[in-house]
């Protein structure tokens, strides 16, 4: 194949001020979603991604010329929030929704409370009355209904995305999903893995669920369990180890994989990620596997840390630049170039869309782009530029688009997010951008891996963010606490409706389901964990499926971290898997903790 001409060089980053320019200390923030003061007249700033240049090809694609760049419309964001307020709603309660960049807002007064630091169970609630009556007055509108909560994307049961839909009031949306409670939700344990015997940390990180297994990364392998009994249906043996699993699947099950070139020997306990391929998930075939040389790792392969899916592209990303392919066939649609101006993608959403996010300029000063791609061809269809002091992307959903950051690597807890953007897929044009702040919400994303965030999900025109633990209603030890938040994907306004996780258990969003959240609630010690649908709209949550109570040492269900584990959940099936594994003690203890792989619980089956 003959190659295409270079792309043109990246265009320099813009020299005007903007966002993440120095700002004196803001005064002290207020709780979740707290009305804010009407803010001094802004002077105009530039808007990222508001009209930008041309958006860059990416790798080996052919290039038409640049048209001259249209001055840039000034955009606002923003403004600094009113200092707090004596008697605030209760914790996690959303007040009155932010108005539209630029436009002025208006400010409700929570009403005052006197007394001690806490409140009753009763006074809460008629606060919380008190405060949705003031919102709907001084909003002074009804939101009108624009949709319902449509079909979810084909995914692996992990990360489906939603669609978009519906309105900022909960009307109209929410419901059609298709997980149901059964006669019983009482769960029982369907079975057990143990960990495989590695030489050192090892990640087996990925999983997937089909009508007849559910699926895993083993040892320079990928392995199939029954659903029911846990016996091994397949073994799939690879070159070396799976180092990286694609979110979504086809309707047929087949997924994308990476996987090292080689066995690993001791003592180096990895080898190269250059291999990409296709497996049928019902057969344990591998349908195809190839690799491609260019980029930064010039005539040796390219590695890869990520992979994706959308449509009938596969598309890999990395350090080396990113590279697709054709899902039947696994031939070459791009790869990365030598010549490519400093610049690479990093990775890619997959989904309903294909999302790349390209670093261009000098390591400590980047421009991070985000360009919305033609799956089959990889043109650019359109091109936002992130803001100065991002370094790194995630892609929450591709349609609706939303990306999260961490502006300046501030988030400072490890959740690799500051910020959210709404972004309009089809013109580049930013909607809204979310701050959410690290110390009061949960979700998570691992800065250099563009499509690995957790517990932030989308659907019906919403962001959906779990908030941090805080203490209940009674403020005792024990009984810890959070709630769900949806924010409008239009305005960047929360919305009033919440979830209420309830004392002593804590909401983990999984993925959604049609207009609905699935999620898992986190228990106490002496209690089981839960499964619920919770409606995207009404925010009204429907227990699933519950697991026993279990206060034994060897619990399987506590024997996981949450943050190292992968959570799944389809149809009355429940299941937990270990990210990572690593060499076992040589003598174990008596009292040391059983390591399980996977454990899994089911309902109706």
């Amino acid at each position: 194949m003959t190659q295409p001409p270079p792309p043109p060089p990246n265009q320099p980053p813009d020299p005007r001020g903007g966002f993440g320019a120095p700002t004196p200390p803001p005064p002290q923030q207020p709780g979740y979603g707290y009305p804010q003061q009407p803010p001094a007249a802004p002077q105009p700033e530039p808007g990222y991604g508001y009209p930008q240049q041309a958006p860059q090809q990416p790798y080996g694609y052919p290039t038409a010329p640049q048209q001259p760049q249209q001055p840039q419309q000034p955009q606002q964001y923003g403004y600094p929030a009113q200092p707090q307020q004596p008697g605030q709603p209760p914790y996690g309660y959303p007040a009155q929704p932010q108005q539209p960049y630029g436009h002025p807002q208006q400010t409700v007064a929570a009403p005052a409370v006197s007394g001690g630091r806490k409140l009753s169970a009763q006074m809460q609630i008629v606060i919380a009355a008190v405060v949705a009556v003031v919102l709907i007055v001084g909003v002074g509108i009804w939101y009108a209904n624009s949709g319902d909560g449509g079909d979810e994307a084909k995914g692996s049961g992990g990360t489906s995305q939603g669609s978009t839909g519906g309105d900022a009031g909960g009307k109209g949306i929410g419901g059609g999903g298709k997980e149901k409670p059964g006669a019983s939700t009482k769960a029982k344990v369907s079975f057990l893995v143990g960990e495989p015997k590695v030489a050192d940390v090892t990640d087996v990180s990925g999983s997937f669920i089909t009508d007849k297994a559910f699926v895993k990364p083993g040892v320079n392998s990928l392995v199939a369990y029954d659903l029911d009994k846990g016996n091994v249906l397949w073994t799939l043996p690879l070159t070396g180890q799976i180092c990286g699993t694609s979110r979504h699947v086809t309707a047929d099950n087949k997924a994308p994989i990476l996987f090292e070139a080689a066995k690993r020997v001791a003592p180096r306990y990895y080898q190269q990620c250059t291999e990409v391929g296709v497996v049928d998930l019902n057969t344990g075939k591998l349908l195809w596997s190839t690799s491609v040389t260019g980029g930064s790792a010039g005539d040796a392969k390219a590695r890869f840390g990520e992979v994706t899916l959308s449509g009938t592209t596969v598309a890999a990303g990395g350090t080396d630049g990113g590279a697709a392919f054709d899902l039947a066939n696994g031939n070459p649609r791009w790869k990365p170039q030598a010549n490519d101006q400093n610049c690479y993608d990093m990775g890619y959403g997959g989904g309903e869309g294909l999302v790349a996010v390209r670093k261009c300029g000098q390591y400590d000063n980047p421009n991070v782009l985000i360009q919305n791609l033609n799956p089959t061809t990889g043109a650019p269809l359109s091109q936002f530029k992130m803001p100065p002091g991002v370094k790194y992307a995630s892609v929450v959903s591709t349609k609706p688009l939303v990306v999260a950051t961490d502006i300046g690597d501030s988030s400072g807890d490890g959740s690799g997010i500051t910020d959210f953007f709404s972004i309009d897929e089809k013109t580049g044009k930013l909607k809204a951008k979310i701050t959410a702040d690290p110390e009061q919400y949960a979700a998570r994303c691992r800065p250099t891996e563009v499509e690995s965030c957790q517990q932030a999900l989308v659907g019906n025109g919403r962001l959906y963010l779990p908030t941090e633990e805080h203490e209940g209603s009674t403020g005792e030890y024990g009984d810890e606490t959070n709630e769900i938040i949806g924010f409008d994907l239009t305005t960047g306004r929360t919305v009033p409706e919440k979830a209420d996780a309830g004392d002593k258990y804590t909401f983990v969003p999984l993925r959604m389901d049609g207009g609905n959240l699935i999620a898992y609630k986190e228990p106490p010690y002496n209690q089981g964990g839960r499964i619920v649908s919770v409606d995207g709209g009404t925010m009204k949550e429907t227990l699933l499926l519950e697991n026993p109570a279990n206060k034994s040492l060897n619990n399987p269900e506590s024997s996981f971290s949450l943050n190292g584990a992968e959570l799944l959940y389809q149809n009355g099936r429940f299941f937990i898997s270990e990210n990572m594994v690593s060499k076992p003690r040589e003598n174990p203890g008596p009292n040391d903790i059983k390591e399980y792989l996977i454990a899994s619980w089911s309902v109706g089956h």
